[in-house]
């Protein structure tokens, strides 16, 4: 009998998976949840400027737009980053499309907030009406590829401890895995399973933006300077420039180190960027990201996303790595595996098959939990 061996960082996907079954039985049917006022329209159709053309955002004691505070993605939970095909070139949901979207929001709230305990799922507290993230081009599809980003997309070793392995390097893990960055500037587009806080700070010479998960932090000029292109510096989150367009600011990134893209493939040196953050109302940032990236897709895309406020939010420091076992139980988990292979063969055996779906999944009904920190 093959023994398939899991460590102790899957306990909490399998309790997890348990636990959804079981809520899935209780759940009350979707007709009989109680919106709150927050969710009984469409949130964009609340905004400031979306009431009153002449609306303008609140300005700093110098004059410029106000962006600074903190912010959430939250609210985009449940929205899907590409349209899903029944909705074509719609934008904006129906009436009861929406209404479906908020009891079902409502609901998880309700579920994170009253059962549930951990790994749970931050939901905000408005609904929005966007059919997809991705708004250009008009269908919210992802542009193809291009043949050179489709061979980088087959090359790419996958999504570390999200994928299959092996893992004997640090680079068999991902970024994310090794708390140095999560989705890069694309932190920005939508929300994770928690830490989706955002944080603005700003001076009449820069602007500083911080993403609450893993941490990072871009400290973006306004003051004309130019892009490093004759320096050879490259970065994760790129080489940033911004600029003022009326109300809205601009921010123009290049210089990317080729680590973080967007999509199935990994990006290439032609990889450029521009952000829209436009304050829409005081509690609400339109934030729009075009990508253009000629060597990796066949045309540019652009998501729009709201940052929004949430009653008491606070982005607390993101201590990745005083709680980061990822890269240890990996390399371990490896080394158990290949035990199971070399005692297979010794006996005779086929070796065990290698899961090829990641580490955060329930684990097989044969599994065999183990305590991987013990060394077993």
């Amino acid at each position: 009998m093959t023994i398939k061996h899991i460590g102790i960082s899957n306990v909490a996907a399998l309790l997890a998976a348990s636990a959804s079954t079981v809520l899935l039985a209780q759940r009350p049917q979707l007709d009989d949840v109680e919106l709150s006022a927050e969710r009984q329209i469409p949130a964009e159709q609340t905004a400031a400027a979306h009431n009153d053309p002449n609306w303008r955002a609140p300005r700093t004691s110098w004059g410029d737009p106000s962006l600074q505070g903190i912010w959430s993605t939250d609210d985009m939970r449940g929205i899907p980053s590409t349209r899903p095909d029944e909705y074509g070139t719609q934008e904006f949901l129906t009436e009861e499309q929406f209404l479906q979207r908020a009891r079902t929001q409502q609901a998880g709230r309700n579920r994170a907030v009253n059962e549930e305990t951990f790994l749970r799922n931050e939901w905000g507290t408005r609904t929005f009406g966007f059919t997809s993230l991705l708004v250009d081009p008009p269908d919210g599809q992802m542009p193809p590829l291009t043949e050179a980003g489709r061979q980088r997309a087959e090359a790419s070793s996958g999504g570390g401890t999200f994928g299959g392995g092996p893992f004997n390097t640090f680079e068999d893990f991902s970024l994310y895995d090794r708390c140095i960055v999560f989705r890069g500037i694309g932190s920005g587009t939508g929300a994770a399973i928690y830490g989706n806080g955002i944080r603005i700070v700003q001076s009449p010479t820069e602007i500083a933006i911080t993403y609450e998960m893993i941490h990072e932090t871009r400290v973006i000029p306004l003051d004309n300077r130019p892009h490093l292109d004759d320096d050879g510096v490259e970065q994760y989150l790129g080489n940033s420039r911004g600029y003022w367009d009326d109300d809205t600011l601009v921010i123009e990134t290049q210089d990317f180190n080729g680590a973080t893209g967007f999509g199935r493939a990994p990006p290439s040196d032609q990889l450029r960027t521009t952000e829209r953050l436009r304050r829409v109302d005081e509690d609400m940032i339109e934030y729009r990201l075009t990508v253009d990236d000629p060597g990796t897709f066949t045309a540019p895309f652009t998501y729009r996303t709201m940052w929004t406020t949430q009653p008491d939010y606070y982005p607390y420091e993101y201590s990745c790595h005083e709680g980061n076992t990822a890269v240890g139980q990996g390399l371990r988990s490896e080394r158990a595996y290949e035990r199971q292979v070399a005692e297979a063969i010794a006996n005779g055996e086929p070796p065990p098959p290698r899961s090829t779906g990641g580490i955060y999944r329930a684990p097989p009904e044969d599994a065999v939990i183990f305590n991987i920190n013990k060394g077993e």
